[in-house]
C-alpha cells in the first residue's frame, strides 16, 4: 500500500514538474509586476482558448502591485519558475490601456492586443523549438510605439498533445508596463485582436500533430507580428 502511494505521488510530482507558469520579469519578485495567475500553485494550462483565462490566465482580472518602467526599443526578460519542457513557440502580445486608466485595474478587453513576437521552429527529423529547456525569455519593445501603460502577455503554447482539439496546452501571464520615450505609433487594424477571440481550436498552428508525419511547415496561431 505504502509503496502504491509512492509511485502516485512520483508520478503526480512528474507531471507538476513538467509544468510551468511566468511570475516574474527582469528578476524581480514572482508576481510583483505580472499578475498573479490562477496556476500560481498548480503550474497548470489554459486548456478553453473561450474562456477568459486565455488573456492573462485570470479569472478575475487582479493587477499586480506594481508596474514596471521600460524605455521603447528596450528589451525585457520575461522568466518561468522553472525551464520550458514542452515543445511548442513562445508568443508576446502586447496592449495599451487607454489615457487616464489605471492599469491596475484595466481587464484588457476587446481587440486591443497586437504580437510583438512568435517563435518558428526548426525543421529536420522532428519540429524543435529554441525555447525549449528555457526559463527566461527576451521580448523588444518596439521602439516606435506611443508612451503608456501597456500589458505584456507572454503565452508558451505546448504542443506535444496537440493532434486532437482541446489538445493544446498554454501557459499565459501579464505584465504591467510604464513604457516611455518611443514614437506615436498605436498598432491597428489588422494587428488587432481579442482575448478570448484571436484562436479558434482548430487552428492549424493549435490543432497539430509535430510526432508523425513530420510537419515541414508551422503557421503560428493569431495575426501577423508588428512592426515598427
Amino acid at each position: 500500500m505504502l509503496a502504491t502511494v509512492a509511485v502516485l505521488l512520483a508520478a503526480a510530482t512528474a507531471q507538476v514538474s513538467g509544468h510551468y507558469t511566468f511570475p516574474k520579469v527582469n528578476n524581480a519578485a514572482d508576481w510583483s509586476y505580472v499578475r498573479r495567475a490562477d496556476n500560481w500553485q498548480s503550474n497548470g494550462f489554459v486548456e478553453n482558448i473561450n474562456g477568459n483565462q486565455i488573456r492573462c490566465f485570470q479569472n478575475n482580472h487582479a493587477g499586480a502591485p506594481s508596474v514596471l518602467s521600460v524605455a521603447a526599443g528596450s528589451s525585457i526578460n520575461y522568466q518561468s519558475n522553472q525551464g520550458v519542457f514542452h515543445p511548442g513557440p513562445m508568443a508576446f502580445y502586447m496592449a495599451r490601456a487607454p489615457d487616464g486608466v489605471d492599469i491596475k485595474n484595466w481587464k484588457g478587453e476587446g481587440a486591443v492586443w497586437f504580437k510583438v513576437y512568435h517563435e518558428q521552429p526548426g525543421f529536420g527529423q522532428q519540429l524543435t523549438w529554441s525555447s525549449n529547456g528555457k526559463s527566461s525569455f527576451p521580448v523588444t519593445i518596439p521602439r516606435c510605439l506611443k508612451a503608456g501603460n501597456y500589458l505584456l502577455r507572454a503565452e508558451h503554447l505546448a504542443l506535444h498533445s496537440a493532434s486532437q482539439p482541446g489538445g493544446a496546452q498554454f501557459y499565459v501571464s501579464c505584465a504591467q508596463l510604464a513604457v516611455t520615450g518611443g514614437g506615436n505609433t498605436e498598432p491597428s487594424g489588422q494587428y488587432l485582436v481579442s482575448f478570448p477571440g484571436a484562436y479558434r481550436a482548430n487552428d492549424p498552428g493549435i490543432q497539430i500533430n509535430i510526432n508523425w508525419p513530420i510537419p515541414t511547415s508551422y503557421k503560428n496561431p493569431g495575426p501577423a507580428v508588428f512592426s515598427c
